[in-house]
């Protein structure tokens, strides 16, 4: 479980986080929504101990975060996948590459071991027959795809997914939702989605968190969502076209 508690964040004299309390449950699917710079990304940060709070804390594991050391760190951030955005694979490497990147890097796995992982990861995410491709000759979905086998390489407890379907036309997206869904019930991991995309929501949600003006405005289903009268709630779902 995962236990965010009156946390604050500024940066100079703009506060971005402003008294989140929120609670993830082990294996399920969380989206968490709001407009551009209302501290999503600010958020998820923290649970992983990239950013510090002002005040505040989250809990992992029943353990606090920012009170861990570099060790505990380091231990704690190979629980997690993160899916970024932009996939964020390095152009020069081959899909092998980084994939296998996270292992290499923090595991004391033979070529043979890791290759294997690889191949695994890789077919589960639908993909193969690509290992030796560099991103420049995949398409955005299947660059997002190599991303989240990465994200998977290590049997994380817990996925991070930063937008995971912006950029991608509507068919992929949907086929990007499903993956999520399935994986979340595949591997039973617990799952933080953090997007604009009201379709997403409705196709991969558990429960929907909006952030506004820094806190936790709505958590709920996503039903209660879409027929909110809430005007703030409802003037965003108007104007992500749901």
């Amino acid at each position: 479980m995962i236990e965010i508690t009156d946390l604050h964040k500024s940066f100079g004299n703009k506060k971005v986080l402003n008294g989140v309390d929120f609670v993830i449950n082990k294996g399920e699917t969380v989206v968490i929504i709001g407009q551009s710079g209302c501290g999503k990304s600010v958020l998820i940060k923290h649970i992983v101990g990239l950013l510090l709070p002002d005040y505040g804390k989250v809990v992992v594991e029943n353990k606090v975060v920012h009170e861990m050391s570099i060790q505990e760190l380091y231990e704690l951030r190979k629980k997690f996948g993160f899916l970024f955005q932009g996939a964020a694979l390095f152009d020069s490497m081959t899909v092998e590459e980084n994939v296998s990147l996270p292992l290499v890097e923090s595991f004391k796995m033979s070529k043979k071991e890791i290759r294997k992982v690889v191949e695994e990861k890789l077919e589960l995410v639908g993909l193969k027959d690509v290992l030796k491709l560099k991103p420049a000759e995949l398409s955005g979905g299947m660059k997002k795809r190599v991303g989240l086998a990465r994200a998977l390489v290590t049997n994380p407890s817990y996925i991070l997914y930063d937008e995971p379907t912006t950029g991608l036309d509507p068919i992929m997206s949907d086929s990007i939702d499903l993956l999520i869904k399935d994986l979340s019930e595949q591997l039973n991991v617990t799952s933080v989605v953090v997007t604009h995309d009201m379709y997403s929501v409705k196709n991969v949600a558990d429960r929907v968190a909006m952030m506004h003006q820094g806190k936790i405005y709505f958590n709920g289903s996503t039903d209660d969502l879409i027929n909110s009268t809430d005007k703030v709630i409802s003037d965003f779902v108007r104007r992500t076209q749901i």
